[in-house]
């Protein structure tokens, strides 16, 4: 299975949090190398009524926001699977998920118990329209 395709599995669970109000946050992380950009952070963000994604992209000496789409923020961020990234993290209220690519680039998605038990005020507002 290419990065793609199980980026995308992984990111079926992102979507599906945010359609059930359980989204925390998604946090792309662990660096190959010295890389400027460190972190990605995604959080829901409205604008005008739509729901949408804030990146935050964190870098070791500024940071910069992009706002996307729900579908367009999955393609962003796959172009930063492997490349400086090898991790991505899903919280939601309801458990953690762990995209993570070992150093031979095979790809294991693990479940653990929740860090949150809140999810986004923002997701939260958005579903109580």
């Amino acid at each position: 299975m290419s990065f793609a395709e199980s980026f995308s599995d992984f990111y079926n669970h992102v979507k599906a949090s945010l359609a059930d109000g359980t989204f925390a946050k998604l946090t792309l992380a662990k660096t190959i190398g010295n890389t400027d950009l460190m972190n990605i952070y995604v959080r829901p963000n409205l604008e005008a009524g739509v729901l949408k994604l804030e990146l935050k992209y964190k870098f070791q000496q500024e940071e910069v926001v992009e706002i996307h789409s729900i579908d367009a923020a999955r393609d962003k961020l796959l172009t930063y699977i492997n490349n400086p990234f090898l991790s991505a993290i899903l919280f939601t209220t309801e458990f953690d998920l762990t995209y993570k690519l070992n150093k031979k680039r095979a790809v294991s998605i693990t479940e653990k118990v929740n860090t949150f038990g809140n999810a986004s005020e923002v997701l939260l507002e958005y579903l109580n329209q």
